[in-house]
């Protein structure tokens, strides 16, 4: 938490210049719960703070980011996804296109038993993936940045998406549920790991998937 008000820390920070800086896991705002946002920053301040996270997460570039990643410790996040993979990826994994959103507050709850397991990256742990099994489908609670209530079921990649965001605002990094045996580095995975599932990977490292995975 920043020794100056959270208000001030936040101006300071957008005056910094765009897009802004990503926190590097082994800074202590990554592992704490976020405080919920309950009018310590303006409306106006808010909404500046969301349209720099929207730009730096398309800079990095990246599908989601929680405001811990940028030194922020409130429950807020921004996430966007294009989708462009190929058709057999697509399907494997279920991953559409989602237009950009932001999630002030939110978490998630699983619905039904299914899992999946694929490779996984964080702005905030470069250079390297792992294989994480999570919830295929959730139902995500939360407010949009006009305080509407957004009550919504993910499934897929979106869901994926929506887990890893959330889990980041209540101080967890996708590593904490990781297979320890798939780490890989962002290049091994280019190289030798790109398939549409991970279970190439799995019987080359040594490590199980879920049935359903």
């Amino acid at each position: 938490m920043p020794s100056t008000p959270l208000s001030d820390h936040v101006e300071a920070l957008l005056t910094s210049g765009l897009p802004l800086p990503i926190v590097a896991a082994g800074d202590p705002v990554l592992r704490r719960p976020a405080e919920p946002v309950d009018g310590q920053l303006p409306d106006g301040l808010l909404a500046r703070l969301a349209e720099a996270m929207r730009v730096t997460m398309r800079a990095a570039p990246g599908v989601g980011l929680a405001a811990p990643q940028i030194g922020v410790p409130l429950r807020l996040a921004v996430v966007e996804d294009a989708a462009t993979v190929s058709d057999e990826v697509r399907a494997a994994r279920g991953r559409l296109p989602q237009p950009f959103r932001v999630l002030v507050n939110p978490s998630y709850e699983a619905v039904g038993e299914g899992s999946a397991a694929f490779y996984e990256g964080c702005l905030s742990v470069p250079g390297y993936q792992a294989v994480v099994t999570r919830h295929e489908r959730v139902r995500l609670r939360a407010l949009d940045e006009l305080g509407r209530p957004v009550d919504e079921e993910f499934a897929g990649w979106p869901a994926r998406i929506v887990q890893h965001e959330t889990d980041h605002l209540n101080g967890t990094l996708y590593l904490d549920r990781a297979e320890p045996r798939s780490l890989a580095s962002t290049q091994s995975v280019r190289e030798r790991w790109a398939q549409p599932t991970p279970h190439l990977a799995a019987k080359e490292l040594g490590f199980s998937l879920p049935e359903s995975g």
